[in-house]
């Protein structure tokens, strides 16, 4: 009786033990595992601050700004202001990592060239390889220059700046007319009025016998509903 009693008293005392070091175990792991949540830190977004504010956020959450040593240029974004950020914001980092930030340049900076005369897609090409943005394209319609070339600029050539605006001749404006139908009308009748209003008028005669009476259009070009401009050529098509 006295050694089964000691058995079983040896038995609690393992099994306490046990459930002591189970209990130890499981409070070291959650211990832990609050002691590195502790230690991490969601990433702010840095984008868009100033390179003191950027400073002053990472460092209330104790990470370590480093700032890239090129500046990237940017014509949306201002000198001096966070490009873009790695790591991203919004992911998880121990306390004392390091961000890397990228600072915009502001927009590029240069003298504009002459575009007086050039074409805009030349003109384009040309601010392009300048590292020039292209500012508002103005347009204007007249006979005094020829159609789609620059005929002004902003700045004018020579001029620090890191936009240039255009302005681009698109030709002598031209009435626009509707063609009408002319279907079943007399042929030479509707030619004479079309020609009035300046357009190219050819009639041909039907070659295949018709019912119709002689001289009246059966088919025209364009179709009735396109647009028109003076000196467009007009084909008609009547019965003989």
């Amino acid at each position: 009786m006295q050694l089964k009693s000691r058995v079983l008293g040896y038995g609690k005392i393992l099994l306490l033990a046990g459930a002591l070091a189970g209990t130890f175990l499981l409070f070291a792991a959650i211990s832990m595992r609050v002691a590195i949540r502790a230690r991490q830190v969601t990433v702010p977004d840095l984008v868009g601050q100033s390179i003191a504010d950027a400073t002053a956020l990472s460092s209330q959450l104790d990470l370590q700004l480093k700032v890239d040593q090129d500046p990237r240029p940017d014509p949306k974004v201002p000198a001096g202001v966070v490009l873009g950020q790695e790591p991203t914001a919004g992911s998880t980092a121990r306390r004392q990592r390091t961000v890397r930030v990228w600072l915009s340049a502001g927009a590029h900076v240069a003298l504009a060239p002459s575009l007086l005369g050039e074409s805009q897609r030349a003109a384009e090409i040309r601010l392009a390889q300048d590292g020039l943005t292209i500012g508002t394209v103005s347009e204007i319609r007249s006979a005094a220059y020829p159609p789609d070339v620059v005929v002004a600029q902003d700045p004018p050539p020579s001029t620090q700046t890191s936009e240039v605006r255009l302005l681009v001749n698109r030709g002598e404006d031209r009435a626009t007319y509707v063609m009408p139908d002319l279907i079943g009308l007399n042929g030479e009748r509707a030619a004479d009025v079309m020609r009035i209003r300046g357009f190219r008028v050819s009639i041909t005669a039907q070659s295949a016998a018709s019912a119709i009476p002689t001289g009246v259009v059966v088919r025209q070009s364009p179709a009735s509903g396109y647009q028109v401009h003076p000196g467009d050529p007009i084909a008609l098509e009547v019965s003989r």
